[in-house]
Order: C-alpha cells, then structure tokens, then sequence
C-alpha cells in the first residue's frame, strides 16, 4: 500500500486544501496553537501545521533547533506562528532535502526545495510579519505549506529511490 493510499485511509484532512483563519485574534486560534505547541514539543518535531491535528486552517509552527541551524542566515529560531501565510521562492535555486514528516512516521525521502523563501502573514500574537527564511527554516517553512496545500512530501519527490525507512535509509547513501 502506497503512503498517500495510508494517508487517504488515516488522515483525509491532509490531501485537502486548508481554508483561511478569518479572525487570527479569536481565542479558539489560540488555544489551536497551544495545543500545537504541545504536540510539537511531545513529539520532537521542528514543524507543524493544523491539518496534522485535523483542523483543515492555513497556520503552521515551525523552528529551527541550535543544531539544524545552518549559519547567519540560518539562525536558530524557537517555535514560531505564521497563520494565513504566503510563501514565494527567492531566486529559482533550489537543494535537495531529506525530509521526515509525524504524519507519516518512520519514513524519510530526498525532496528538492528553494534554497530561500520569502514569508509573510499573521505570528501567534496576531501581528503582520514578513521576511526571508533561508537553509533550514526555508525547508521546514515549505514542509509545512505544503501540508496547508494539501501536499505530502513524497508527492514532491523526484527520485523515489531516495525514499524509504528511516532506520534502512542509510544504506542507499542518503544521509539523516
């Protein structure tokens, strides 16, 4: 059985496009974030977007740990909001990523994405924000908008023998 027939059985929610917060200020969009702060700190993650706790709603957290950081451009961030974003690659670079996803556990896959991004929407506080993720944070920042589209990672794949579980991914040359 495929992962996207899994996540069809699973999680319908993720294969559907995600509606945008009407009032990023009401306290249930709060208590949301709480609650996905949370899951996220539980499970270890460095992203997570709300359809991955079935609630079909453009927001999304996402971090960049001290040890993923990739540089000045890359600073560590914590766990941060973005609620009704918009992503726009910066240039047409991109880099080959291996991504893991905690709606699909288990498994790892290469994904190409933009080496820079440019974001803007809500944070949790419910002020504007925009600006340009690089390295890391771009990666998790385009993971995330994904799942706000609708996308799982494997459907962005290119080569499907950089796919497989994590503890055997190894074998084939793709480093964690």
């Amino acid at each position: 059985m495929s992962v996207l027939a899994i996540a069809r059985m699973g999680h319908p929610i993720l294969l559907q496009r995600a509606v945008e917060v009407e009032d990023v200020n009401a306290p249930q969009i709060r208590l949301l974030l709480q609650n996905m702060r949370e899951t996220l700190t539980e499970s270890g993650g460095v992203g997570l977007a709300a359809p991955q706790v079935y609630v079909s709603l453009r927001m999304f957290l996402y971090s960049v740990p001290p040890a993923r950081s990739e540089g000045e451009e890359d600073p560590p961030r914590p766990v941060q909001a973005l609620i009704n974003p918009v992503l726009e690659p910066v240039g047409s670079d991109t880099v080959p990523r291996l991504e893991g996803c905690l709606s699909i556990p288990g498994l790892r896959g290469e994904v190409p994405r933009y080496r820079q991004v440019r974001y803007k929407g809500w944070n949790e506080h419910g002020v504007w924000v925009e600006g340009v993720a690089s390295g890391f944070c771009a990666n998790v920042m385009q993971h995330e908008m994904d799942h706000l589209d609708g996308i799982l990672y494997p459907m962005r794949m290119t080569d499907m023998a950089r796919f497989g579980f994590e503890a055997e991914i190894g074998r084939y040359g793709v480093k964690a």
